[in-house]
């Protein structure tokens, strides 16, 4: 990678600004510190003065990503003053707008919830977050009792909105080539998710699931 001239605001936080982009693309175990330095434009002395190790550094940016993946839409989900649907709009919008942002960020986090899903627990907190404590759970709760939406389990709804939202990031690459699109031509599709994506949720919730077929027993 070249190397970075010019500075912008602090060295810290160009370091791991650099830092972030570098593991997002290569993981941590591919990653030289001589990366960083090279992708910073500052030399290794000094990512060692701030941080003091690559491993220090990493797990910097593994909780700040993790958090900002798996957290950041933890006001949109306890707001009291907007509907369910208005919610999940909301959140799939900003999920869109911050992935295409941050390409590398789904396969970052997810790497790390399958390699050390305990460690992760611990560093990024998710015991200071309930989600049955959200409002948007009480909400579905009540949406549930009177009939208007499926009764179904919410991890269903959690699965198929991260599946919709996040699956198309990850295969991008592939999507792309088989597509022909360019980078600028699948953003714009995925920006028509936005849309897409909180329509197809609101039919899966309030369309009744059909029986499943009996056995002829004659």
């Amino acid at each position: 990678m070249a190397a970075k001239k010019q500075h912008n605001g602090s060295t810290e936080a160009q370091i791991k600004e650099a830092a972030r982009r570098v593991f997002t693309s290569k993981g941590f175990a591919a990653t030289r510190t001589r990366d960083i330095a090279e992708e910073s434009g500052v030399n290794l002395a000094l990512i060692n003065y701030y941080f003091r190790s690559k491993e220090n550094l990493y797990n910097i940016i593994m909780v700040e990503q993790v958090q900002l993946f798996l957290h950041s839409v933890t006001g949109i989900l306890n707001d009291p003053t907007t509907t369910l649907f208005t919610k999940l709009e909301i959140a799939i919008d900003h999920y869109i707008d911050m992935l295409i942002a941050n390409p590398g960020l789904p396969i970052f986090v997810m790497n790390e919830v399958n390699n050390n899903p305990e460690n992760l627990v611990d560093k990024v907190g998710f015991g200071n977050h309930n989600a049955g404590d959200l409002f948007i759970a009480k909400q579905w709760l009540e949406m549930t009792m009177a009939g208007e939406i499926q009764p179904i389990h919410p991890l269903h709804l959690i699965s198929n909105v991260v599946a919709m939202t996040v699956f198309p990031f990850i295969a991008a690459p592939l999507l792309r080539n088989r597509s022909g699109m360019s980078v600028k031509e699948y953003n714009e599709m995925m920006l028509q998710r936005k849309k897409l994506i909180p329509h197809w949720v609101k039919t899966i919730l309030t369309t009744p699931v059909p029986e499943p077929n009996k056995p002829d027993r004659s």
